[in-house]
């Protein structure tokens, strides 16, 4: 994610944010529609699954350590709004027990629809939350700086998950919100995507049954 580091409080925040949250949803959908088809062992489904985890752990350690702390720091002393920040917490430890429900569920059987149910309605509700309140509340109290020293520490530990995270991101999403994340994007960055990156992702077949 380091490539992104140009304007950081529009890119960091509203772009690879706000597309990773569709994305997540947009994957739980797919497992909701293969477990309901009986289909949660295909192995491109659990490959996609695998994919989804990945993204979900990779995005809430930023939050987590990069993020929140941030914002922590910058609201001390605020009662309200120190307590979202504690509200992010809780509902992260309480997605990955779901999580290691459904990878239960996939490995020794059960209802997998139940489950994902379950998970998804979790994380539904949680994204909800953060893009109502602890993004916007991010958005107000840190400043250009802040921005840019988080996009700069995210890229050092991220880089190299950027060339499954960007095809990821615009897979099957409408050509509107292709475009706009897209374009956001550095021209570099781009490119890559359209030469290398996205060709070798389809060649996985996420999800495809």
């Amino acid at each position: 994610m380091g490539t992104f580091a140009i304007e950081p409080r529009d890119v960091t925040c509203h772009t690879l944010l706000y597309a990773a949250h569709d994305a997540f949803r947009r994957d739980l959908d797919r497992l909701a529609a293969a477990a309901a088809a009986g289909k949660g062992g295909a192995a491109h489904v659990r490959a996609g699954w695998e994919n989804l985890k990945d993204q979900i752990r990779i995005h809430h350690d930023l939050e987590d350590r990069l993020l929140w702390p941030r914002v922590r720091r910058a609201v001390a002393g605020r009662r309200a709004e120190r307590a979202v920040m504690e509200e992010m917490g809780a509902e992260h430890a309480r997605i990955g027990p779901l999580i290691g429900r459904v990878d239960a569920v996939m490995r020794d059987g059960g209802d997998l629809p139940a489950a994902v149910r379950e998970l998804r309605a979790a994380v539904e509700a949680h994204l909800r939350h953060e893009e109502m309140t602890a993004l916007p509340l991010a958005e107000s109290v840190l400043g250009p700086a802040d921005w840019r020293e988080l996009a700069d520490e995210a890229g050092s530990g991220c880089e190299a998950g950027t060339p499954l995270f960007v095809p990821w991101v615009v897979d099957g999403i409408a050509p509107v919100e292709r475009s706009r994340f897209l374009t956001a994007l550095p021209a570099p960055v781009r490119d890559r995507n359209r030469v290398a990156w996205e060709p070798r992702y389809r060649k996985r077949r996420l999800w495809s049954t």
